[in-house]
Formats: structure tokens, sequence, C-alpha cells
């Protein structure tokens, strides 16, 4: 069985291709700046990369751009679109309406749009995404992956904001949280590496990249996580500023004269790690800074690992104790020196870090010691496999 997992964003789309007998990747691409005249495809096959210099207009073009190379006659990996046995779509925001992933129909189509007010900027694109697959591929099953459908299990005195009620009932202001996939995924992996089921676990993933999040797992479900409303909520992120007291936004836009959507972009894209350091929302860039003496990078680690820490601990609230903590996602995975300053924030909780095995970046490893009370793990998330499993799943059961 091979299913398409597709990734689509505002002016990209992210695919692979997986074989489900063995869930080996057999191709994967990224196109980006779809609609400008330098977009361009990345596709790469059993390690070889290619870029394929094109215009895609829209969406449409660019998925027929896409799968001819999956046909390609030299580096190609299927003979026919019809080999696909079904596409698994990444959709963001699913609201309350979904708990699980779901064929997708007209019906669910409108719901997804419904939710567009909650997420402007992911599901317009998952649509476009949708939209093209059904131009190109209108036989194939289709089913729809919701960030936010593992969040669901979460009780409502934690998704509930101490707002006037009202605005939930009218427009459903509430917690919804996101990277369900990817927690779920590390989740289940965890409990594999440490030969438990993960319904006896209590685990807290931290997702840790530009997008960020934590999220406290009980018995296999999430029971809190960091993001709120949308997935600028919570910790700060490369270029998100994470929760506020929110009379910092009504009084930075009265003194500056700033429209929502002029404060929308400052809190999404100017602040977080980039908005304290200066420099860059990336951590890469502002570690080397940091550890040779500069300020305002060294603060902008400082806030970040405050805050970030102070979250795992409330996730350990909400689950009366923890058993594991998790580190995936790009500085999850890569930043040892990022685990190392939170593990020692958190010693409190009887955590010993096995610093020689902390050195690991990207690669599955247990870093505590024997004598930690709390394991610690390295787990690399795989987004686009979790879909693609949801995905056979649903055909499954169909």
């Amino acid at each position: 069985m091979k299913v398409l997992v597709l990734n689509s964003g505002s002016s990209s789309v992210k695919y692979q291709l997986i074989d489900m007998n063995t869930e080996n990747v057999l191709a994967k691409g990224y196109y980006e700046k779809i609609g400008r005249k330098d977009s361009f495809l990345t596709h790469k096959v059993n390690g070889d990369k290619i870029k394929i210099e094109k215009y895609a207009e829209n969406h449409t073009e660019a998925l027929k751009i896409a799968m001819k190379q999956l046909k390609h006659p030299e580096y190609g990996v299927i003979k026919s679109l019809n080999e696909i046995d079904a596409v698994g779509h990444r959709i963001v925001h699913g609201g309350e309406k979904f708990s699980k992933a779901v064929f997708i129909n007209d019906e669910v189509i409108e719901s997804i749009k419904e939710c567009i007010p909650l997420a402007p900027l992911h599901n317009p694109a998952g649509i476009l995404g949708i939209e093209a697959c059904m131009e190109e591929m209108p036989n194939t099953p289709m089913v729809a992956v919701f960030d936010t459908a593992f969040h669901q299990t979460i009780p409502e005195d934690r998704y509930i904001y101490p707002i006037p009620y009202r605005y939930y009932e009218k427009y459903k202001v509430r917690k919804y949280g996101f990277h369900g996939t990817s927690h779920e995924f590390v989740a289940n992996r965890v409990a594999e590496m440490m030969g438990k089921r993960v319904e006896d676990l209590k685990i807290i993933n931290c997702h840790l990249g530009q997008g960020a999040s934590i999220c406290a797992i009980q018995n296999g479900k999430s029971v809190e996580t960091s993001m709120g409303l949308t997935p600028l909520g919570g910790i700060p992120m490369g270029s998100r500023s994470g929760d506020l007291d929110p009379s910092v936004v009504t009084f930075i836009m009265e003194k500056e004269g700033l429209t929502t959507d002029q404060m929308n972009t400052i809190l999404n894209k100017e602040s977080g790690l980039y908005g304290v350091s200066k420099v860059s929302p990336d951590a890469r860039d502002i570690e080397p800074l940091a550890w040779n003496g500069d300020k305002q990078a060294g603060l902008s680690l400082d806030v970040y690992h405050y805050l970030v820490a102070c979250y795992i601990a409330r996730c350990v609230v909400a689950m009366n104790g923890v058993d594991v903590i998790t580190f995936t996602a790009g500085t999850g995975e890569r930043g040892n020196e990022t685990r190392e300053i939170l593990c020692d924030k958190l010693k409190f909780l009887g955590i010993e870090i096995d610093k020689e095995a902390n050195k690991v970046k990207a690669e599955e490893r247990k870093i505590s010691t024997d004598n930690s009370k709390v394991q610690i793990y390295v787990v690399p998330t795989n987004e686009e496999l979790m879909i693609a499993r949801e995905t056979k799943q649903i055909l499954k059961d169909r």
C-alpha cells in the first residue's frame, strides 16, 4: 500500500510517498514560493536531490509538476498515479468537529472552511492542497489528519479560557493545541523504546523547533498542551511570542497606532527568540553569539529556557507526576545545550542527565542516567509517517 502525505502551506507544498508495507519513504519533495516567478521544487529519491526550477502559478500546477517527478522515467518510483492508494492531508485546525482523522468529502471540506477564522493562514492552504489532489487524482481516497485532533481529550477545565463564557458559546474561543501528530508519534515511540505500554506512562513531550509546544500525555492521551486557540500561544518560539499579558497587545497597539493585522505580524513574525535577540529566529544563529557574550542573544535564550521549563513543570502538575520527558523537532533533537539547561532547571524532579549520552543529535537515545527519577529521551519526530499510519487505518476501517 502506498500513501502520499501532503502538507500544504500558503505558498508551498511538502510531500512524501510512503510504502506502508515497509514504512519506507520512496520519495519526498518540497515545492517553494508557489505563485512567484522564482518558484522551485526540490525532489529527493534514495538520497539524491533533484532541483526543478519551474514556475507554478498555483497549488494545482505545483502538484502536477511534483507528481511528474514521482513518475519520471529516470528517477521515478511509480509508473502511474493509480499506484497511490490514498492521500493523507495535514490540516492544522479541525476545531471541535474532529477528534480523529476522517475521509474527505464535501461536508468535511465545508467544516475545514468553517475553521478558517481559527487558522486563517493554514486552513485555506490545506483546502488548496485537497482541491489540487482532487483535480489530479479524482478517484483516489483522501483523508484529513488534524493537528488539533489529538488534543480533543484535554479536560474542559484546562481548555476553557477565564473570559466571558459567551465567547466560547458564540465563537468556540478555547485552547485547541497543535503538533498533535508529532506528540502522538513520539509518545508511542518512546513507549516502544522503554518496553512499556503508552497507556501506562506519564509523558511530557517537548516539540522544540521554530514552532514549539509542550504536551502532557497520560495513558496515551493529551491532557494538557501549551499552544492555545492558535499556534501563537504557549512558550516563546523562533518568531512567535507565546503567552503574554493581554494588555501588552492593546497597550502597544494604542501607543503605535497599529491595526490588528500589523499586531499579528509583530506577534507571529517579529517576537520570540527573534524579538529579544534582535538577530534571528533560529537558535543555531543565536547560540554562538550567546556563548560568546552577546547580551541580547543570551537574554533571549534565558527567557526561552525559563519559560519552557516552567511549562514542563505545569505539565507535571496536570498529570500529578511524570515518568519520562522527551525532546523532539529541530532544537529538541539537535540542541544538546538546550536539553542540558532545561534538565538542570528541572533537577527538583530528581532528573539526572548523562552528559556524554546527551551529545547525541537527531538520533533516538536515552540521555538520563540510571539514577534519574525521570527518564529523558531524544526521539526524532516523524509527522508524515504518523499521518500515513492514520490514513492507512482509516482505509482499513472503511
